[in-house]
């Protein structure tokens, strides 16, 4: 009957019955429409209806309704019902199987759900059709009635659900479909002596009760879920749905069941799914705050205390950006693991989301607990993380806060261990605190300031302010450090300290970066066009900032768009940001070089620099950390490591520049260990460019504290014949600040250097003295403690760099010569001749790489 059976579809969207048509049309199904209930009913009293696909919500008669009143019918009550719906809720379910309903489908409809459902509905309603036509005289003409079960029973076993008929009156199966038999394990003629008390798990009620209720019209047509055990002892979950037929004297109780274990399983999956965190498996946000609550109805009952800690990772961001994500899910991975490791099985530990985890700690004592607990994590996570062939140490702050103290209710509690925690951030990291009423206010102003921070860039509300930076051997100016303030309105001029650390954690550092990088080239290029001229500033680059693959195109746009050379242009690293990532680091830093900027390491001695990765690094500059220079004339060991800062960042052929330099001592210090630049409010504070412009105008030399007439500067006698190069070579030198002599014969080179102390000798090799003697070998007889650098346009550079192996020369430079190499040699010289008089020691001569220029 199935493919010529009738099926009216009740909907009040034309569109959803025209697309349950098409459905139905290749099954070969006859349909009726019904655009609402009142339409449904009188179709159904008018047509032969085998079977109904029933809309929920109508207008003026619900689904429900209809499905009622339909069911009420006898006339109608064996007409199957699948109910259409969007709403897979168990309300709507449980609503509508009261109402009658035989099936579900969940909009939208699926094409191979629906047939199989409907296919399946009339089967079993063509078998209770069967059933009631034939009633008591099924039993007396069973042999004439074979070919008629034979029909039916194909029908049941072609349905995916197990079916079973049984008589109320032996409570034993009558017919069972093949579903059944595999469903359970055992053939259908062991079933069929067997009854539905040998199925059950265990007890659950008696079943003639429950089949003398359907027989009396209670419970018809609704839903249950049991438990079935299987022939080898195993159970499994059932959906189960019962209809009576009267049969003669006896009655058949008609159950329907179905194997709910997937679905059962999936719906547990997606449970877990929807509490636990995916990543680290530990209870997500919202199940760490049921959790919460019913720990705090605990705690209420039982007196007792609860902490919430909240706990971030440090510079977590730092490990995704320069390990990967991949390495970043690890890590939080292990963090997790480490923090159910730190406490009970009764406490809780959840991961909030990104780098935040929170804990959940019942105790009997007072908030020394949860310090003990603090400290067990931050030393827990100081045990290095090995990830993607790295090993990584993190550190994190934790806020804390404390159940009845603090608060009783969930909300307020997990606010302030967030409040507390962000508390811990500002005071430093790698750190716990606990909630205090103050930090309300401190967050509140936090977020304020963020606030201010982001108008303050949208209106360009920061400008710079530059320190001179000076070379120790001149006096003079040498270039700048660009120094980003805020011109806050209503405010005045904001501290950077107040500012730029919330610049950072927000992320806006790399904004505000970019722009000081441009500004920087601008000014650059401004002061360029002017009488002060070509001037390198030094900027600031944040760790992020450094981190982020647009940095060279940023700087390359900025050199380009405002026309400066890229040498005038310097960035200032941090050791930390050079050392998170050595390879990738490397890779960065020859980028930048590559496109002719200044690299320097900032607050050097502070980090974890490695001496084997430093030589890697392409630098230019050290700049020796505030903290060693404030003591450095009262704490020995702040002078040796000054001290020893100086000597090996000479030896990696980089100048050195204190930094904070404020007293005529610490000032005398450095001169004597031949440090190259300062920079300092001993000699000006950062200023404005207006009072800046003043400064540089005025050309405002360093005054050195160690004698009036310049003997700390180094003195070079430049002996030349020719007046041109000489001339070239006064110009070039003069910029380093070196009290220079000079001379045209080796006459009057031996002459100066009879009345100066010199200490670099710049001469031409082949000058004579007599006839068998240059200039250069009786200077260096006559005054072994200069140092003398020759120059050659026919000297052959083995010859050469023999002379400086033996220590005769200390560079040689053939004929034009490389000016910046020249001047670096010299320095380099002027250094040497420093160290050997600080103390008797000598220090390495240059290698040959660098003394021989050819």
């Amino acid at each position: 009957m199935t493919g010529s059976a009738t099926i009216l579809i009740v909907d009040d969207e034309e569109r959803n019955r025209r697309l349950l048509d098409l459905l139905l049309q290749p099954e070969g199904y006859t349909t009726l429409m019904a655009v609402d209930g009142k339409a449904a009913i009188a179709a159904v009293a008018e047509h032969s209806v085998d079977l109904i696909l029933l809309d929920v919500m109508m207008p003026s008669m619900d689904g429900y309704e209809v499905a009622a009143i339909l069911k009420a019918d006898p006339a109608s009550k064996s007409i199957p019902i699948i109910m259409v719906t969007a709403s897979v809720d168990r309300d709507t379910r449980l609503s509508a199987l009261t109402a009658g309903v035989e099936e579900f489908l969940t909009k939208p409809v699926d094409r191979a759900e629906l047939w199989l459902r409907v296919r399946n509905l009339l089967r079993l309603k063509e078998y209770g059709d069967f059933l009631a036509d034939y009633g008591t005289v099924l039993e007396r003409q069973v042999e004439e009635r074979t070919a008629d079960l034979q029909r039916f029973r194909l029908a049941m076993d072609s349905t995916a659900d197990a079916i079973f008929l049984t008589s109320r009156a032996t409570m034993k199966f009558v017919e069972v479909n093949a579903t059944a038999s595999t469903m359970l394990g055992y053939t259908r003629e062991e079933l069929l002596t067997l009854g539905p008390r040998d199925l059950r798990s265990e007890a659950r009620g008696d079943p003639e009760l429950t089949f003398d209720a359907l027989v009396a019209g209670d419970s018809v047509n609704t839903l249950h879920k049991t438990v079935l055990r299987r022939k080898d002892g195993s159970d499994f979950p059932i959906e189960l749905h019962r209809h009576t037929r009267q049969s003669g004297d006896d009655w058949i109780i008609v159950s329907v069941l179905r194997d709910i274990t997937e679905r059962e399983a999936a719906e547990e999956r997606l449970q877990h799914l929807a509490h636990h965190d995916h990543l680290t498996g530990l209870p997500n946000r919202v199940l760490f705050y049921e959790t919460l609550k019913n720990a705090l109805a605990f705690a209420a009952r039982k007196k007792c205390r609860v902490a919430v800690m909240f706990l971030d990772v440090d510079h977590f961001k730092d490990v995704n950006d320069n390990l990967g994500h991949a390495a970043g899910d690890k890590l939080l991975t292990q963090i997790g693991a480490r923090l159910v490791d730190c406490v009970r099985l009764r406490d809780t530990v959840g991961r909030l989301g990104g780098d935040e985890f929170g804990l959940i700690l019942t105790m009997e004592d007072d908030e020394q607990g949860a310090v003990a607990v603090a400290d067990t994590i931050r030393q827990a996570l100081r045990e290095p993380f090995y990830l993607s062939g790295n090993h990584v140490s993190v550190t994190a702050s934790i806020g804390v806060t404390m159940y009845p103290a603090d608060g009783v209710r969930a909300e307020t509690l997990i606010k302030y261990a967030d409040t507390a925690m962000y508390g811990a951030k500002q005071d430093g990291r790698d750190i716990f605190r606990f909630f205090k009423p103050q930090m309300n206010t401190d967050v509140r102003t936090r977020l304020k300031l963020e606030q201010s921070l982001r108008r303050a860039i949208e209106n360009e509300e920061f400008v710079l302010h530059y320190q001179p930076k000076v070379r120790l051997s001149s006096g003079n100016v040498v270039g700048l450090e660009a120094l980003l303030r805020w011109e806050r309105p209503g405010h005045g001029l904001v501290p950077p300290g107040q500012f730029i650390p919330l610049l950072e954690e927000t992320g806006l550092i790399g904004k505000v970066g970019t722009w000081v990088i441009d500004e920087a080239c601008r000014q650059i290029a401004a002061w360029s066009r002017t009488d002060i001229g070509a001037l390198g500033i030094a900027v600031n680059v944040a760790g992020r900032q450094f981190l982020d693959r647009e940095l060279d195109e940023d700087i390359a746009t900025s050199i380009q768009t405002h026309g400066v050379a890229p040498g005038l242009l310097e960035l200032e690293l941090t050791e930390s940001s050079l050392m998170t990532n050595t390879l990738r680091t490397v890779e960065t830093l020859h980028r930048l070089k590559a496109q002719g900027v200044k690299l320097s390491i900032d607050d050097f001695g502070t980090g974890y620099s490695c001496l084997a990765y430093l030589r890697q690094f392409p630098i230019d500059k050290l700049k020796i950390d505030i903290a060693f220079i404030r003591d450095v004339t009262t704490n020995p060991t702040d002078a040796a490591m000054t001290e020893i800062i100086i000597r090996m960042a000479h030896s990696l052929k980089m100048d050195v520049i204190a930094e904070g330099v404020e007293t005529a001592e610490q000032l005398t210090f450095l001169a004597r260990q031949g440090c190259d630049q300062m920079q300092g409010y001993y000699f000006s504070k950062p200023l404005p460019v207006a009072e800046l412009e003043v400064l540089l105008r005025a050309s405002t030399r360093l005054i050195m504290p160690l004698g009036p007439d310049g003997a700390t500067l180094t003195t070079v006698l430049l002996v030349e014949a020719d007046l041109e190069r000489l001339s070239t070579l006064v110009r070039l030198l003069q910029r380093d600040g070196y009290r220079i002599l000079t001379a045209q014969s080796a006459t009057d080179g031996l002459e100066q250097l009879s009345h100066h102390e010199v200490q670099v000798i710049v001469c031409e090799a082949e000058l004579p003295f007599t006839h068998d003697v240059t200039f250069v070998g009786h200077a260096t007889d006559l005054y072994p403690d200069a140092l003398c650098i020759v120059l050659s346009d026919r000297m052959a550079p083995r010859s050469a760099a023999a002379l400086v192996r033996t220590g005769a020369l200390y560079g040689f430079h053939s004929i034009p010569w490389d000016a910046e190499a020249l001047r670096d040699n010299v320095r380099e010289a002027g250094r040497h001749h420093r160290r050997l008089n600080a103390d008797m020691t000598p220090a390495p001569a240059p290698s040959l790489a660098d003394a021989v220029q050819v």
